[in-house]
């Protein structure tokens, strides 16, 4: 297999360019609440009352009206069984060794395919210890009031115009709460791989270490070549209280018609 190539997926797709009805598919299948539609709706004015901002790289050749901006892979659903993850998708994260690192020294393994997580697995004795773990879009449902607590809180919409974008149309990633005190020895890796063409991707990130915790989480990020242009622009949000610790690696490979812009913030 090539990585360079992207798979032949059958996808659940909207149209190219974005409006409204769009954005409440996207919060409707992720069966969102209503307060992050509400959220969604506000972002997407305010996106369209912001100018590009002047201090990004040249972005000429990006017409957003071109992208996809939800792509969700047919037959798939987030499971804790490598062998339940749809053939064509095992076989590009295989290439990206994720069942080797996890076997040999994880203690959490995330898989995101376009707009859709696809596997995740943690160590008992983690959940033991009330490390909450989650897909964003299934911890505003599970843990609404400890998401709210920190949801755009260090970036706010109207940051620059892709945050407020980003937070229109954003799609899956991290929610990662350790507690205090707990201390996680070994890493938490993720792996996120964009394949559709003319895609984009806007997953969201939240890590919380409250007092005295530690963890190190390590993010991989990658996509083939295209032929069109496509737009990867996530947000993280990190939170480290007093006496925490947390390392926090990126590495990320996109080819060069994949704009990459991001936004991270970190309060501690």
């Amino acid at each position: 297999m090539d990585l360079n190539k992207s798979q032949d997926i059958t996808y659940s797709k909207t149209l190219s360019g974005l409006n409204e009805e769009i954005i409440r598919k996207i919060s409707e299948e992720n069966n969102e609440p209503s307060w992050m539609l509400e959220i969604r709706i506000e972002s997407f004015k305010i996106f369209r009352e912001l100018q590009l901002p002047k201090w990004w790289p040249d972005l000429s050749l990006l017409d957003l009206n071109k992208i996809c901006y939800y792509a969700n892979p047919e037959d798939t659903k987030d499971t804790k069984n490598w062998d339940e993850v749809p053939e064509k998708i095992r076989n590009t994260f295989d290439r990206l060794w994720i069942p080797e690192a996890e076997k040999e020294m994880l203690a959490w393994v995330w898989a995101q395919f376009d707009s859709k997580v696809v596997y995740h697995s943690i160590k008992k004795e983690l959940e033991d210890k009330w490390v909450i773990f989650e897909d964003m879009s299934f911890a505003i449902k599970k843990h609404p009031d400890l998401v709210k607590k920190y949801f755009m809180k260090a970036i706010p919409i109207n940051d620059h115009k892709f945050s407020a974008l980003h937070w229109a149309v954003w799609n899956g990633w991290t929610f990662l709460y350790i507690p205090k005190w707990v201390k996680v020895e070994e890493p938490l890796q993720a792996y996120f791989r964009m394949n559709v063409r003319a895609g984009w991707q806007f997953e969201h990130t939240i890590i919380v270490l409250e007092e005295w915790a530690q963890a190190h989480y390590i993010e991989w990020c990658s996509a083939p070549k295209y032929w069109d242009i496509a737009l990867h622009a996530w947000c993280v949000e990190v939170y480290v209280w007093k006496s925490a610790s947390l390392r926090y690696s990126s590495v990320e490979n996109w080819s060069s018609d994949t704009y990459n812009l991001n936004t991270k913030r970190a309060i501690v």
